[in-house]
């Protein structure tokens, strides 16, 4: 998929994910070992995102499972077309005469089967797809052991189609809130990505590089608002999606500085749950994370302003 670890980089860098040195190297020899990719942290952490960042940086597609509590074969790998099948049986039927072992091999074969995203992945046919398993720790140990044929030897095997071997072995991610913990059988063959809420800095980075000409000081600042709100046990701690959300609206607004009087207008950008809400329309709870949130960016502009010194 890549040509070496720098041709990654410069790919990942040109789709504006931030990645760090060590996720890097993982993720490139993963495609070139074919090793699945274990994601697990909290949400909003940016596991989905690496996914398609992948994916993008490849300039291939997604294949995406969104895994729940109770989801079956049918969903994950697909199903035969039984309205097909009937619709092919009164239409043609007449034409096979005594050959139902014919019949019968026609109507169980990919041409019936109405496939799900594991089977689509391993039947690219040019090009390795990007298989994202998206919070696998929903689902229940038998649906997870039924991942690991596929995980093993890149093939599935389905009642009546019979075995489906990969055409091309897709970029595997799965990824991990941690609701439950995943069986041994499955970590073992993967790779493990442990994935927390950035740093400041890395969340300077991340909005500079998705923001349009977006003021400094206020990008740090978010990101300082960020750090805040995550260290205040939220119910719902804010995505880095939805702190590019906050910038974005800031930007549109026309807001150069968050001030403790700005409550009103962040609370349905930060506020998810009731219980946050009430917690952030707290005026003395509000006004220290603003408080926060300049203390944090002023840290960090101090901290740049020392480096540049020292270097210059």
């Amino acid at each position: 998929m890549f040509a070496s670890l720098e041709d990654l980089r410069v790919r990942l860098r040109s789709t504006r994910y931030v990645i760090d040195p060590v996720t890097l190297k993982a993720v490139y020899l993963a495609a070139e070992m074919k090793k699945p990719l274990l994601v697990e942290g909290p949400p909003g952490s940016g596991k989905t995102e690496l996914a398609y960042a992948i994916a993008a940086a490849a300039e291939t597609v997604v294949e995406r499972l969104q895994c729940y509590e109770g989801i079956g074969e049918d969903k994950a790998i697909g199903k035969f077309d039984e309205a097909l099948q009937d619709l092919f049986l009164r239409l043609q039927g007449d034409q096979f005469d005594d050959e139902w072992g014919g019949v019968h091999g026609r109507l169980h074969s990919l041409e019936f089967f109405s496939q799900g995203p594991l089977l689509r992945a391993l039947l690219y046919p040019d090009k390795p797809c990007v298989l994202l398993v998206d919070e696998l720790d929903k689902v229940d140990q038998a649906f997870e052991a039924m991942l690991l044929e596929l995980l093993s030897a890149w093939q599935i095997t389905v009642p009546k189609l019979g075995t489906i071997k990969a055409e091309t072995v897709p970029f595997v991610v799965l990824s991990s809130n941690e609701e439950r913990r995943l069986g041994d059988p499955l970590r073992r063959r993967c790779f493990y990505l442990r994935f927390e809420y950035p740093a400041i800095e890395r969340e300077v980075e991340i909005l500079g590089l998705r923001g349009k000409g977006q003021d400094p000081r206020l990008r740090g600042q978010v990101a300082g608002l960020a750090c805040a709100l995550r260290a205040w046990n939220m119910e719902k701690p804010p995505s880095i999606a939805e702190m590019l959300d906050l910038a974005k609206a800031l930007e549109i607004l026309g807001v150069s500085e968050i001030n403790p009087e700005d409550r009103d207008l962040l609370l349905p950008l930060l506020a998810k749950t009731l219980a946050d809400r009430r917690r952030l329309s707290m005026n003395a709870g509000f006004e220290g994370l603003i408080f926060d949130s300049l203390r944090y960016r002023d840290q960090l502009a101090a901290a740049e302003s020392l480096i540049a010194e020292v270097q210059a």
